[in-house]
């Protein structure tokens, strides 16, 4: 995968792109990481960027034409051509180019697995006021956000965003089963873990955990993530695909926290 980030402070990826599972991945050659300062494609020798917004009141506005060109830059041969057709064509892909926005869609695994699908990934990452509006009408595939509220600029959820998408990549993580199993993944919340020491204070690891025996411990782990789910975030037990068993597993716990609740 190729990702491209356009941003006023690329020094602020120096870290993130070149620290832990971010860094592997991109030292085994599995993902492509850039961040590109788009005031270079500002086209007037003071490097402006952003101007005030037509109809007067507060802030800046970010100009449409760095961040067309900036994009454009970016685009090879093959996807420029795509890229110009799409224009006059819904119906032809072309890379995601993705607007990091409080107004955007909110940001969830499941968007994460979408993305982790895609050949070339561009953000942009705005610092002002807000976007001309031909940015979002004419050039982005997606806006996202990543919570309902503002930072400073685009640069911090879109680190996020690309960290949740990367490791998604085969073979970024050393256990390929780790990414299947976490919370959200499954549509539930990720069930308790635990190692060694086996007792630690008086605390003691539960002892299906310790039997060996897989099927038991296949059938723990998913009860109590059903458990964690319904306790930290029942919202998720609406879209999560359940067995009847489960469902009616459920029914009895809420039925039994209200008998207690009445006592």
């Amino acid at each position: 995968m190729r990702v491209d980030v356009l941003t006023l402070f690329p020094e602020m990826f120096d870290g993130v792109f070149n620290a832990s599972i971010l860094g592997k991945a991109r030292d085994k050659g599995i993902v492509s990481l850039q961040a590109v300062n788009f005031r270079q494609y500002a086209g007037n020798k003071h490097g402006q960027v952003d101007d005030t917004p037509y109809g007067g009141g507060g802030g800046m506005v970010l100009k449409p034409d760095p961040i067309f060109a900036a994009v454009e830059a970016l685009l090879d041969k093959s996807e420029q051509s795509t890229f110009e057709a799409a224009e006059h064509n819904a119906d032809i892909k072309t890379p995601r180019i993705i607007l990091m926005c409080p107004q955007g869609e909110t940001f969830t695994q499941k968007k994460a697995e979408e993305l982790a699908k895609e050949d070339h990934l561009i953000f942009i990452c705005g610092h002002y006021e807000g976007y001309d509006e031909r940015i979002r009408e004419h050039l982005v595939t997606d806006e996202l956000s990543i919570g309902d509220y503002v930072l400073t600029g685009g640069e911090l959820p879109s680190m996020v965003v690309i960290d949740s998408v990367t490791r998604l990549l085969p073979g970024v993580l050393g256990n390929e089963t780790s990414a299947v199993t976490d919370s959200f993944s499954t549509g539930l919340l990720e069930y308790p873990h635990y190692t060694r020491p086996a007792e630690f204070r008086g605390w003691k690891v539960p002892d299906v955990l310790l039997s060996g025996h897989h099927v038991n411990i296949d059938s723990w782990r998913r009860q109590e993530a059903l458990r964690r789910t319904m306790e930290r975030r029942p919202d998720l037990l609406e879209q999560a695909e359940l067995t009847s068993k489960e469902r009616a597993w459920i029914e009895e716990q809420h039925q039994s926290d209200s008998s207690r609740d009445k006592r």
